[in-house]
């Protein structure tokens, strides 16, 4: 997630991810089961922003929950990230989105990414 995009993040969209995406970059196809605006996105985005990295365990990336993060109700999505506890993944897009993050780790059994899937299943 670019630096800007995410101190404009007011915004955020849960998605419970029903399919895919298979390529980078594809949007997601699931429910939107939450939204968490005010205080909520900083804490969320703190959240993920201190997940560390872990090493990638191949599952072929199937992820059950993603964010899609919006300036305002009426803007474009400046990015959306879907996270995969299978193989410790978090695929990131956007129009800002640099390259760089496009793929990133995590520790699932990391607290943050614990509390994460918490807040996700708290959604759904």
């Amino acid at each position: 997630m670019a630096g800007e995009d995410v101190a404009a993040t007011a915004l955020i969209e849960v998605v419970r991810i029903a399919n895919g995406p298979e390529r980078h970059g594809e949007p997601m196809t699931g429910a939107v089961v939450g939204l968490w605006e005010g205080p909520a996105v900083a804490e969320m985005l703190a959240v993920v922003g201190k997940m560390p990295t872990a090493q990638v365990t191949l599952c072929g990336f199937a992820p059950g929950w993603g964010i899609r993060a919006y300036a305002g109700p009426d803007e474009a999505p400046l990015y959306e990230a879907a996270f995969c506890y299978g193989c410790d993944q978090v695929w990131v897009w956007g129009p800002r989105v640099p390259e760089a993050l496009h793929r990133q780790t995590f520790d699932p059994a990391s607290p943050n990414a614990q509390y994460l899937r918490l807040r996700f299943r708290e959604e759904a």
